[in-house]
């Protein structure tokens, strides 16, 4: 016999009503996460209401938010938009709704407020972990705790070749895009272990002694790395690094008359485009709004600056210029490829860097392929 009518409506409302609490509850489902400052911290998942402390944490966000990097974003630090406005130019064509994020300011020039970031009903805020230190003594962490807004801390700059992998599982976990992040570290894992695979055997005394000038023609010569970010790469792509015999630290100043005297093998220098944010600097304009005329010009000009030209890694051609956002990214590696290759040619024959770049963009990235991340000096 069947069911009355009513009561089939009744069971029908109940499934509905099930449905809509099992959704609700799903939605505010909270998990445990352990943060790259070692943090225990528990986290909203699948948030909508996110604040990015740097700009450039978007590289990532956009890997594993790839449908639309804005969605979820409520307010962001102003870096992105001063320090790479080639990839901000990009991003805002392909999603104009993120003119709409609120701007936070300099995360480096200020302390954070909390004021603005608790108006913006925010669920996540991610700073990064060179910040730990600075949110513990302002007591902005304990300002966020109490207002129930969980932080985590995430490293794409300071020890990235330790810490990217890491880091990216943590956002996937948090944001729920746990596939997003496994695909990531699978393509990964192939492209820096096959450098590995090539040069781990090779002795340190056959490996050339290279120098890193950190943010040519715009930080005073010869701003450089210790054993940390682009100087780690150095180091993981087979080569020397000139900074990592003298400096424990992330960054340091090297005297000009020091480097030109130690003659380093090979020369690399980073860059990008910070003719906006500083009119007065003279660096590689190195992006997706680079040209490769513009940036050999650019690069050929730092090295004519007195004694360069000298100097035998600039006679034989062994100059190198490196976006300098590799060093906040999760693709930090493909600098490393390129590395690799002019540093054993050989041995890389088979690696084209730039075509891996493109592939990147094509499986993880929202925007496509374009301008100069590279550039060797001809």
């Amino acid at each position: 016999m069947p069911a009355p009518r009513w009561l089939t409506r009744l069971s029908s409302a109940l499934a509905l009503g099930a449905a809509l609490l099992g959704a609700s509850v799903a939605a505010a489902e909270t998990i445990e996460v352990t943060d790259l400052a070692g943090r225990v911290v528990n986290v909203t998942r699948d948030p909508s209401k996110v604040v990015l402390s740097e700009g450039r944490q978007l590289y990532t966000l956009a890997m594993l938010d790839r449908d639309d990097p804005f969605k979820r974003v409520v307010g962001w630090g102003d870096d992105l938009i001063q320090n790479d406005p080639g990839a901000w130019a990009k991003y805002l064509a392909k999603f104009p709704q993120a003119k709409d994020v609120v701007q936070m300011g300099n995360p480096y020039a200020a302390d954070v407020s909390m004021e603005k970031i608790a108006a913006l009903g925010t669920e996540v805020y991610i700073l990064d972990l060179s910040n730990y230190f600075k949110a513990q003594e302002t007591g902005l962490l304990a300002k966020l705790e109490k207002a129930g807004i969980a932080t985590i801390f995430v490293d794409f700059r300071q020890d990235p070749t330790r810490n990217v992998l890491p880091s990216v599982q943590l956002l996937g976990r948090v944001l729920g895009r746990e596939k997003e992040a496994a695909a990531f570290a699978d393509y990964y894992l192939r492209q820096t272990r096959r450098i590995y695979a090539r040069i781990g055997a090779i002795a340190d005394a056959k490996k050339p002694l290279v120098f890193v000038e950190r943010a040519a023609g715009l930080l005073p010569c010869c701003a450089t790395f210790g054993p940390f970010n682009f100087g780690r790469f150095v180091e993981e792509a087979g080569g020397r690094n000139w900074g990592s015999q003298f400096f424990s630290a992330f960054q340091a100043q090297a005297a000009q008359e020091k480097v030109l005297a130690d003659d380093p093998d090979v020369y690399f220098l980073t860059g990008a485009n910070w003719y906006g944010s500083n009119p007065g600097s003279s660096p590689v304009s190195l992006g997706y709004d680079a040209t490769p005329e513009k940036v050999q010009k650019e690069l050929a000009a730092l090295m004519q600056r007195p004694g360069f030209p000298q100097l035998k890694a600039v006679q034989g051609k062994k100059v190198m210029a490196f976006y300098h956002q590799f060093y906040d990214a999760p693709y930090y590696f493909v600098a490393e490829l390129a590395m690799a290759k002019e540093f054993y040619p050989d041995l890389f024959k088979d690696v084209d860097p730039e075509a891996v770049f493109k592939e990147f963009h094509e499986k993880f990235l929202p925007v496509p392929y374009s301008g100069v991340f590279w550039a060797k000096l001809q």
